[in-house]
């Protein structure tokens, strides 16, 4: 290669291509790494996971036990041998077989019918233009900064005229969808929905409906799954509502735990027994699930 072929800077200084192919090929290199952890943060991730299993380690230890050895100081570390004995005492007394298909009825026809509902109202609010929108959105936020105990009393009022006192549609009904997950979907389909996607669709000539079946929800699924798995959680472990339109005839899970700790001596042992058969629905479900949900996650955070 000759001097004149090369190109010449301002400063009548020649470039070098070779040099910036190398550079190119070192940032494609450190680009392409992976960075792997240190001593530390396996130490730091070992003691996070320690702190985050202990608190049901310590349920399964003071439920194989009997109340006098729970209450010695100190407090046992190391599993007894009534734990089956004690989970099936916590079953029949309080009723937990009822009780979970309750749970499993209601988290599940909330958690589904608030994914449902709260992508549909994010797909409006993120990507239709109607009069009103902002105002509109602004007051569904504005839903999460009222406390729901001041509703409890006009909502149990409204129950009772519907006759659904007592009965599992009174917990299910108000709860069918929630602001933080129309706000958490409106956000999401934000940023993961191109707009130009959208309209693409209008001129095949899709209508809205069209659109948000064969567009909006493969594109959310991942965030659908999260949103599902919240509220799926948070419907089972909610205790003040069903506690106050439901009765022991007809209990949630957290209800039926108040069974075991009636009486003037409370058996701490039984409590712990009876929270751990609440608790393992939710840690089956989460196995089963759990490497969809994250994948789901890490599928959104590529595509956004």
């Amino acid at each position: 290669m000759t001097t004149e072929s090369l190109p010449v800077r301002t400063d009548g200084t020649l470039r070098t291509p070779a040099k910036k192919a190398t550079g190119r090929r070192v940032l494609g290199q450190r680009a392409g790494r992976q960075h792997h952890a240190g001593p530390l943060a396996y130490v730091l991730l070992a003691v996070m996971a320690l702190l985050s299993i202990f608190p049901l380690y310590w349920t399964m230890v003071a439920a194989s036990t009997d109340n006098t050895r729970v209450s010695q100081t100190p407090p046992p570390f190391l599993p007894g041998p009534n734990l089956f004995s004690n989970l099936a005492r916590a079953w029949d007394e309080a009723a937990m077989g009822k009780a979970m298909i309750n749970s499993l009825i209601v988290a599940g026809v909330i958690a589904l019918s608030t994914v449902f509902f709260a992508t549909l109202a994010g797909f409006a609010f993120a990507k239709l233009r109607f009069k009103g929108r902002n105002i509109l959105l602004m007051l569904v936020i504005g839903t999460m900064m009222v406390p729901p105990q001041l509703g409890v009393v006009p909502l149990f009022m409204m129950m009772s005229e519907l006759g659904w006192s007592q009965q599992l549609p009174a917990v299910i009904f108000p709860t069918l969808v929630s602001a933080v997950g129309v706000f958490f979907m409106r956000q999401y389909l934000s940023e993961a929905l191109p707009d130009e996607l959208v309209e693409a669709a209008r001129v095949d000539g899709a209508h809205s409906l069209r659109i948000f079946w064969s567009i909006v929800l493969p594109v959310a699924r991942p965030a659908m799954a999260v949103l599902f798995m919240i509220t799926f959680v948070h419907a089972w472990n909610d205790f003040f509502w069903p506690f106050v339109v439901l009765d022991m005839t007809n209990p949630t899970v957290p209800v039926a735990l108040t069974q075991l700790s009636a009486g003037y001596i409370r058996d701490q042992s039984l409590i712990m027994a009876g929270a751990l058969l609440g608790t393992l629905p939710l840690l089956a479900m989460f196995i089963v699930f759990g490497r969809q949900i994250v994948s789901g996650i890490m599928q959104g955070a590529v595509k956004g």
